[in-house]
C-alpha cells in the first residue's frame, strides 16, 4: 500500500476545495456579469421603445409620424430602430437597410402572444454576432409594432475581458495558495522526517542522536525538545539499566560467592566436636544467614519495584503508631551500629503518633532509610560514624529526621537520587532501588520525603506523615 504523505493528503483534501471554490466562484461571477449587462442592455432597449410607444400612443393617426421618428432616431449609432408592419415585415429601419423576407424575429412573435404586449430575444446574426432585440406591440392597423436592436458585440467583450481579469487573480491566488501551502508543509515535513530518522536510530538501540532545529519556537519545536527530552531519559535509563545490571550482579556475586565458599568449608572440616571445626561451623552458618538474609532483602526491594511499576503494591491500612515502628527499626540497627562503632541516637517524642498506614511498608522505609544511613557513615573512615533519628510532632505531622556524618551526595547527583537504578556511591552495597520504593511508599501514605545533603558533611533524609487528627 503506497504511503500517503501530508502534502498529499492537504493537496487533495485542501487545494483542491480551494480550486474547485474559485471555479465555482468564477462561474457564479461570469453568469452574474453577464446576466447584469445583458439585463442593463434589455431595459435600456425597452426604455428607448416603450418611450417612442408612448408618443405615439397619443396620436390617433401615428403612420405619418412613426416615419419620421425613424429616421431622425438619435441612438442609431449603437442601436437600430424598426417598424413591423400588420403582415410581420420590417418596413422601416433607422440604419436604412431592410433584412430579407427569411428575417427571423422570435421576440416579435413571442410579444404578439404575450399578455404585455413586450417581450425579448437574444440571438446570432448571420456573421455570429451576438444580438438582444427587444419588440413592443402597437395599436393600430398598419403598424403592428416597433422593435429595438442591438449588439452585443462590445458587451461580451467586456463580460470575456472581466472575466478573464477573475479568472487571473483566482490561478494568481491558487498558485499562492500551492505556494504558501508547500512551503508551510515543508516546514513541518521536514523537521517530522527529522524527528523520524533519530526515532529509528532510538529504536535501533542508539540514544546518542538529538534532534536540532534552528529557530523553531513553535509546536514543532516543542516537539524536538520533548524528543530530545525523552532521548535523554531513554539514554540515563540505558545507562542506569546497565550500572543496575553491573551492580546487581556484582551485589548477587558476593553473597553466593561468601555462600557457595563457606558452605564448602563448612561440608569439608564437618560439624567436628574440636574447638577449631566448631568455630569454623559457626562461622560459616553466621555468614550463610547473614549473606542469605542480604540476598533476600535485595530480591524483596526488586519485587517491589516491580509491583511499584505495574501498579500492583498494593497496602494494608490499619490505624497505627508510626512511632513505635520507627522504634523497632532503630533496635534493629542498634547492635550493628554497636559494632560498626557508629552512635546511633534516637530522639523521640513521649507520645503517640497515630497513621493510618501500613506497618510493614512504614517499617521497610524506616529500615531502608536507617541502613543507608549506617551505611554510608562507614564510608569515611577518618572520623567516627554518627547517626541520628529524630522524631517531632508538629500539629497534624510527623516529621522523622535521619542524618549522617557519612561522605554525603554531591549537588550534581542529589536530584537523581530518588531515581530508579540510581546509586551515587558504588562503593556502598545495594540495589540503588531502595530509596524509589520509600519514596512511593511515602507518597502512597500521603506524605513526602525529601533529602538534604552535602558533599563531604552529610545526608539528612526527612519524612513527613500526616497523623490522624485527635489521635496523636
Amino acid at each position: 500500500m503506497a504511503k500517503k504523505s501530508i502534502a498529499n493528503r492537504w493537496f487533495i483534501n485542501s487545494f483542491s476545495v480551494v480550486a474547485v471554490f474559485l471555479l465555482v466562484i468564477n462561474v457564479v461571477v461570469y453568469f452574474s456579469i453577464r446576466n447584469y449587462y445583458y439585463d442593463s442592455v434589455k431595459q435600456y432597449l425597452g426604455t428607448q421603445a416603450k418611450i417612442i410607444y408612448g408618443v405615439l400612443s397619443y396620436m390617433d393617426d401615428y403612420a405619418p409620424e412613426i416615419r419620421r421618428a425613424v429616421e431622425e432616431y438619435d441612438k442609431k449609432s449603437h442601436t437600430e430602430l424598426m417598424v413591423i408592419t400588420a403582415n410581420g415585415r420590417v418596413d422601416i429601419t433607422s440604419s436604412g437597410f431592410e433584412p430579407g423576407y427569411n428575417y427571423e424575429m422570435p421576440d416579435y412573435e413571442k410579444a404578439k402572444l404575450s399578455e404585455s404586449g413586450i417581450a425579448d430575444y437574444i440571438g446570432f446574426l448571420p456573421n455570429s454576432e451576438r444580438y438582444m432585440a427587444v419588440t413592443v406591440m402597437l395599436p393600430g392597423d398598419v403598424y403592428d409594432a416597433i422593435r429595438v436592436v442591438s449588439s452585443l458585440e462590445r458587451i461580451d467583450t467586456q463580460i470575456t475581458a472581466t472575466t478573464l481579469l477573475i479568472a487571473f487573480l483566482s490561478a494568481a491566488v491558487m498558485l499562492l495558495v500551492l505556494f504558501l501551502g508547500m512551503y508551510f508543509i515543508k516546514s513541518i515535513v521536514s523537521p517530522l522526517r527529522i524527528v523520524g530518522n533519530s526515532a529509528k536510530k532510538l529504536a535501533a538501540g542508539d540514544f546518542s542522536d538529538r534532534v536540532l532545529i534552528a529557530g523553531k519556537d513553535d509546536e514543532i519545536g516543542e516537539l524536538c525538545l520533548i524528543f530530545n527530552s525523552m532521548a535523554d531519559d531513554l539514554e540515563n535509563s540505558e545507562k542506569i539499566k546497565n550500572d543496575f545490571i553491573s551492580s546487581v550482579s556484582h551485589e548477587l556475586r558476593t553473597p553466593l560467592t561468601a555462600i557457595r565458599g563457606w558452605s564448602e568449608t563448612v561440608l569439608e572440616t564437618g560439624s567436628g566436636t574440636d574447638s577449631d571445626s566448631l568455630q569454623n561451623f559457626e562461622k560459616g552458618m553466621r555468614i550463610i544467614t547473614s549473606e542469605t538474609t542480604r540476598l533476600s532483602d535485595m530480591v524483596e526491594d526488586l519485587l517491589d519495584f516491580s509491583k511499584m511499576q505495574s501498579g500492583r503494591l498494593n497496602l494494608r491500612k490499619t490505624n497505627m503508631d508510626a512511632l513505635a515502628e520507627l522504634a523497632d527499626a532503630v533496635s534493629v540497627y542498634a547492635e550493628k551500629a554497636r559494632k560498626e562503632q557508629i552512635n546511633l541516637v534516637y530522639n523521640e517524642p513521649d507520645r503517640i503518633a497515630t497513621i493510618h498506614g501500613d506497618k510493614n511498608r512504614i517499617r521497610q522505609v524506616f529500615i531502608n532509610i536507617i541502613d543507608n544511613a549506617v551505611k554510608y557513615s562507614l564510608t569515611d573512615k577518618s572520623r567516627t560514624g554518627s547517626v541520628f533519628v529524630d522524631a517531632v510532632i508538629d500539629e497534624n505531622k510527623l516529621i522523622i529526621s535521619v542524618s549522617d556524618n557519612g561522605c554525603g551526595i554531591s549537588e550534581r547527583d542529589l536530584p537523581k537520587v530518588k531515581a530508579r537504578f540510581f546509586k551515587a556511591n558504588n562503593t556502598v552495597r545495594g540495589s540503588g532501588i531502595g530509596l524509589a520504593v520509600a519514596d512511593e511508599i511515602i507518597a502512597m501514605h500521603e506524605g513526602t520525603l525529601d533529602i538534604e545533603s552535602e558533599w563531604g558533611k552529610g545526608t539528612t533524609v526527612k519524612i513527613m506523615l500526616p497523623l490522624m487528627q485527635g489521635k496523636s
